[in-house]
């Protein structure tokens, strides 16, 4: 009879679900990651499901506790990245390499996150007038000429409220390094501040 791997022991209940109900995978130093909820091994696919299903979790090293959900999200994206359609060029890359270490680092990081919610709003809405699609007892040829004649007005508007939000988000980004003691470099007045 071949001899079952043992799980690790989950010390009391409330570890499964985490803290705050959120599920918790550990990671053991032979680089397994172990879902304390479902109690069982797990691999990186079934981390990425979890992700495209909107799962909350949160992944703890199981010796130190300490939180590695970013890196491991990283390892997904690094996986994409290199097995298939890339999502970012090398020079999209490279620029943002190049915000690590200045001074706008924490400010491009809130832009770039706004800037996807945004985009996923988007997303959301198209998702949602495109829905009565789907239904096919609803679907008929008139409905796709409407639809279709729809789209251009519809795409010009949530284009321009995206593009929009995203400019106000450049603005609060320009009116937080006017603020003194934000200088991205040091010794430099913006023009129109000088005394």
């Amino acid at each position: 009879m071949p001899s079952a791997r043992r799980a690790p022991p989950v010390s009391e209940a409330s570890e499964a679900a985490g803290q705050d109900g959120m599920r918790v995978l550990k990671k053991y130093p032979n680089r397994r990651l172990y879902d304390t909820r479902a109690s069982s091994y797990i691999t990186l696919a079934d981390v990425k499901k979890m992700v495209l299903d909107g799962q909350e979790f949160e992944v703890r090293d199981a010796k130190t506790s300490e939180d590695l959900t970013r890196s491991i999200l990283l390892q997904i994206i690094l996986e994409e990245e290199t097995g298939g359609m890339p999502m970012f060029t090398s020079r999209m890359l490279a620029q943002i390499i190049r915000f690590y270490g200045h001074a706008m680092q924490g400010m491009m990081g809130a832009y770039l996150e706004k800037n996807l919610q945004t985009f996923v709003e988007l997303q959301s809405r198209l998702g949602e007038q495109a829905r009565g699609l789907y239904d096919p007892k609803a679907f008929t040829p008139e409905m796709w000429a409407q639809f279709m004649s729809g789209q251009a007005p519809l795409m010009q508007g949530l284009m321009g409220n995206y593009l929009e939000q995203s400019k106000n988000l450049f603005m609060q980004m320009q009116e937080q390094m006017g603020k003194p003691g934000a200088a991205l470099f040091p010794g430099f007045t913006p023009p129109g501040t000088r005394k």
